[in-house]
């Protein structure tokens, strides 16, 4: 079964932190990479970059930044393709997002007919 692994973070959770504890909590991420579930991933530009779409009676509405306003963004997000839920479970807990400030959504992934 694929899941997607959706994380958030908390953008303050790294101020301060110097370039050691950032190779380290980099090395976390890879090393997620590495794992033989993994399938795919990609990391975000910072959320002041998005644009949310919306269509309200026919006319386009752009909003500048993220469509939540939250604490956490969507920083970036995993395809892992394992076994089970549990296994999901324990990669998703091994990121820096999940104990920094942040969150770790996993998610199913439908498998679709075409």
């Amino acid at each position: 079964m694929k899941y997607a692994v959706l994380i958030y973070e908390d953008p303050t959770s790294y101020d301060g932190l110097d370039e050691a504890a950032l190779t380290a909590l980099t090395g976390e991420y890879v090393a997620v990479r590495d794992d033989p579930t993994f399938v795919d991933g990609m990391r975000l530009q910072p959320g002041a970059t998005a644009t949310t779409v919306q269509v309200e009676d026919g006319e386009l509405l752009l909003t500048d930044g993220p469509f939540a306003d939250t604490k956490e963004i969507l920083g970036g997000l995993f395809i892992l393709d394992a076994g089970d839920l549990d296994t999901a479970l324990e990669i998703a807990g091994r990121l820096p997002a999940a104990r920094m400030g942040g969150k770790v959504e996993v998610r199913p992934l439908m498998e679709m007919p075409y």
